[in-house]
């Protein structure tokens, strides 16, 4: 067989220009409905811009939902990325490389976790909540007898496969796939009463895990209340329960701090046993964790009972430690924190009559309106060049680059100003 050596351009007659229009029209035809036509295809992006198959730009506000920590085509990112994939780009878990036993090592630091935790790496927030799931099922034995019972809450996302789909409380979501793996309940959110009457009595020994978000993202970004996530790690302790967090989308400097747990007002200095992280860890590049915290967490997995053939391999480590060393290099966390308090702060100001209110942590941030209208709210700012997400009918989320500056912030601030006063009525459409 002869020898290939394929130029950079190897490909592209496959791709090929295009408008916006066309390529709609042929993902139509050659990918599933899963997610409806796309908004725009999109050709390139640049920090935390992105241009369409038209030419036109937009400024990136939702970062590929919480992934593209350092924006688009980071030279240190693709760099990395390039170098390790014309080195070792895969090898199975039949081997081991330097980077990802090197990322293992580093999320275990920046995770504060003590002696004897240890790291599954994975290709998606998905699959490591489904490795947190099996964890889940190992912890299967209490004082009580056998641990049946998993507990989530009510607006709780972790994922689209069966047992991430388990957890996962919207019934639109759930009910075409049922039945689910079961045992699932599913509390009210941020509700202390209530979490506390789930572990009464010999019921909390058979709660095998407790999984909770520190901030619901995709339910509208809502933090838990202060002071919950220290109760649950409480009662979790008192029953043998693990404590699993999902930090899928408030991990990896989302919030300004590596974990969204390590707030003291939201996590209250609780540590759990189980972290599951993707999204913003690789910058852009699939990949996942779990951190399991200490010996017992760590070893409820043995040889042969988990596994995956692209989870932790070269290309993806070498992503997830270079996106890692830009936010340490370049601050990033402290500016997350500024930009993010300031950004809040400025859109709260607006006094806008169709906004009602602003929250979130860092640059996880929400715009709450006074009527059902975000999709709408969302439509206009893509045709004004704004990327953001209405994550429920009411809210608008925003999740940008942590290489966002001010004065682009601010123009996604004085389009909302510009907006008119009476959307929510109908008269604005």
């Amino acid at each position: 067989m002869t020898e290939q050596h394929l130029t950079p351009d190897a490909g592209a007659d496959l791709v090929g220009p295009g408008s916006v229009a066309s390529w709609t029209e042929r993902y139509g035809h050659a990918l599933m409905d899963t997610f409806g036509a796309p908004q725009r295809v999109l050709v390139r992006g640049e920090g935390p811009y992105v241009w369409d198959a038209d030419g036109t730009r937009y400024l990136d506000l939702l970062g590929g939902i919480a992934v593209n920590s350092l924006g688009h085509a980071h030279p240190t990112l693709t760099a990395a990325v390039s170098a390790q994939l014309g080195t070792l780009g895969h090898i199975s878990n039949f081997f081991a490389s330097p980077t990802q036993i090197a990322l293992a090592e580093r999320l275990l630091a920046l995770a504060d976790a003590p002696e004897g935790s240890r790291v599954f790496l994975t290709n998606s927030g998905t699959e490591a909540t489904e490795a947190a799931f099996k964890m889940a099922r190992r912890n299967s034995t209490g004082p009580a007898g056998p641990r049946t019972r998993v507990l989530a809450l009510e607006g709780a996302f972790h994922g689209r496969s069966m047992g991430a789909l388990a957890l996962t409380s919207k019934a639109a979501y759930r009910e075409p796939f049922e039945p689910l793996p079961g045992g699932v309940e599913f509390l009210p959110f941020g509700d202390t009463a209530a979490l506390e009457a789930a572990f009464a009595g010999d019921a909390g020994d058979r709660v095998a895990a407790l999984f909770l978000e520190p901030i619901q993202g995709e339910a509208g970004v809502l933090p838990l209340p202060p002071g919950y996530l220290a109760r649950a790690r409480e009662l979790t302790a008192a029953h043998g329960t693990l404590l699993v967090l999902d930090e899928v989308q408030t991990g990896m400097g989302r919030t300004g701090t590596w974990l969204a747990h390590q707030h003291p007002h939201l996590g209250g200095g609780a540590r759990p046993d189980v972290v599951t992280l993707a999204k913003g860890l690789g910058g852009g590049f699939p990949v996942g964790a779990v951190v399991a915290y200490g010996e017992r967490a760590a070893t409820l997995l043995g040889r042969g009972q988990h596994g995956t053939t692209f989870g932790g391999n070269p290309v993806a480590s070498a992503a997830a430690l270079a996106t890692i060393g830009v936010i340490e290099r370049d601050g990033l966390l402290a500016h997350v924190t500024e930009l993010g308090a300031w950004w809040r702060e400025q859109l709260a100001a607006l006094g806008h009559p169709l906004v009602t209110e602003v929250r979130g942590e860092g640059l996880l941030i929400a715009v709450e309106l006074t009527a059902p209208v975000a999709a709408d709210v969302a439509a206009r700012a893509l045709a004004a060049g704004f990327v953001v997400n209405p994550c429920t009918p009411s809210t608008v989320r925003m999740a940008p680059p942590f290489v966002l500056t001010r004065e682009q912030a601010a123009t996604f601030t004085d389009f909302l100003a510009g907006l008119p006063h009476d959307l929510g009525t109908g008269a604005g459409a």
